[in-house]
């Protein structure tokens, strides 16, 4: 196994076209990740690292921002403001009539969209700039700004972020996979190591038995990922007539069991921490009332309750047979195949076939979304019995650093077939 990933990686590095777009990625994440480590002014930063150490679900944000929060650089904020601004625009495609015409408009709708969130980015920034500033000021970390100082930071905070998505857009234009993703694995991959030691300090006094569980769970979480990434249901497609001189008479649809990816878990992680974030704003507030509403929220929605682990469940489950509804349309796939003469077997052409395919589409995203929404949550339910603190943050994190190398790795075979073909054709 060894030699064949040396043979694959030889043939990546060998690859003139595939070099140059890991030479430009490489220099983009290198970039980020310098500007990540530029600090703001004005914070107690050993403040800021006490309330991050006794706070999980601000450590879970940490790790998604690679440590650029809990340092509060210039690119606290990471990605999460133009995340949020997608799902936005996401769900008014389905009630905004322009919108969802849009949306079927092909490669230009797609774009038009794109530049309609990142337009939305910006004000949604500024508005967790300032309220970022706020909680940092009610929990005495940060000092009283004056307008002046203010503005300044919530502008750098918001530069930091339009910096980070065009970064991440450079990376899906001249680089290899999708930028955003693959700059929330870099953010992840980057706190691996230090999460990795707090886990073996944790253990390390610790019986064997619990050492065996924790890596008995990592390995079964890791091999789940990978067997549920690349597990497929395979469509018998039957054509009237050849399509190619070569082309058989039939082949299959593959439908991918998670077709949505590991985007689900970065919506729903973005959603998941508002709960917590809302019970810090109003844990200062002086009416008796609003300060109770926060500590029961603070207490109801800490990752060890039940109501927190179900609330992210759904999320995360309501988030894939969404994502799944915008990027598979059964309805322009029986199209296609109608076009080119094929059909299911068994399936009449046309309105039969997309009925099939939405039928068939719903039952294996279930599947899909029960699996990402039990990986998600999951390994909080081990926590205490292993005594591992950062273990939840470890599920949610592998998940996504497994899902983004097996989408790199697909992205990489398909440009070396590419350029199998391209030698040919010259």
């Amino acid at each position: 196994m060894l030699k064949s990933i040396a043979q694959f990686f030889s043939k990546v590095v060998k690859t003139p076209v595939i070099r140059r777009k890991l030479l430009i990625t490489a220099a983009i994440v290198l970039v980020f990740r310098l500007v990540a480590h530029i600090p703001a002014a004005g914070i107690d930063r050993t403040s800021l690292a006490a309330l991050f150490s006794g706070s999980p679900l601000l450590s879970l944000l940490d790790v998604f921002s690679g440590g650029t929060l809990a340092n509060f650089s210039i690119m606290a904020l990471g990605l999460n403001p133009y995340i949020n601004a997608s799902i936005i625009f996401q769900l008014l495609t389905f009630v905004v009539p322009s919108l969802e015409e849009l949306s079927k408009e092909g490669e230009f709708g797609q774009e038009k969209i794109n530049q309609y969130t990142r337009f939305l980015t910006v004000p949604l920034a500024a508005l967790q700039a300032f309220g970022m500033y706020t909680l940092l000021k009610s929990q005495g970390i940060i000092s009283q700004l004056s307008p002046i100082a203010l503005v300044a930071l919530v502008l750098t905070m918001t530069a930091g972020t339009v910096l980070a998505v065009w970064l991440g857009e450079l990376i899906t234009e001249y680089g290899i996979t999708n930028g955003v993703s693959f700059l929330i694995f870099t953010g992840i991959v980057s706190r691996l190591p230090v999460i990795i030691g707090q886990s073996v300090t944790t253990i390390a006094s610790a019986d064997m038995l619990k050492v065996g569980v924790f890596l008995a769970v990592a390995m079964a979480i890791v091999g789940l990922i990978v067997f549920m990434n690349e597990a497929v249901r395979r469509i018998p497609i039957s054509y009237a007539r050849r399509v190619g001189r070569n082309l058989p008479g039939s082949s299959y649809l593959p439908l991918r069991l998670n077709q949505a990816g590991v985007i689900p878990i970065i919506f729903a992680v973005s959603l998941v921490l508002l709960p917590s974030m809302l019970s810090q704003f109003m844990s200062g507030s002086g009416n008796p009332g609003v300060a109770r509403f926060a500590q029961t929220l603070a207490l109801n929605f800490n990752p060890q309750t039940l109501i927190y682990n179900v609330f992210y469940f759904f999320l995360v489950f309501g988030f894939t047979y969404f994502y799944t509804a915008v990027v598979f349309n059964p309805e322009k796939i029986s199209e296609n195949l109608q076009k080119n003469g094929g059909f299911v077997s068994g399936i009449r052409p046309g309105t039969e076939t997309t009925k099939y395919l939405s039928y068939v589409l719903s039952r294996i995203t279930m599947v899909g979304g029960v699996f990402l929404g039990l990986i998600a949550v999951l390994p909080s339910f081990f926590q205490n019995a292993i005594g591992v603190a950062n273990l939840a943050i470890g599920g949610t994190g592998v998940l996504i650093v497994v899902s983004v190398v097996l989408e790199l790795t697909r992205e990489l075979e398909s440009q070396l077939v590419v350029g199998r073909y391209e030698r040919f054709i010259r």
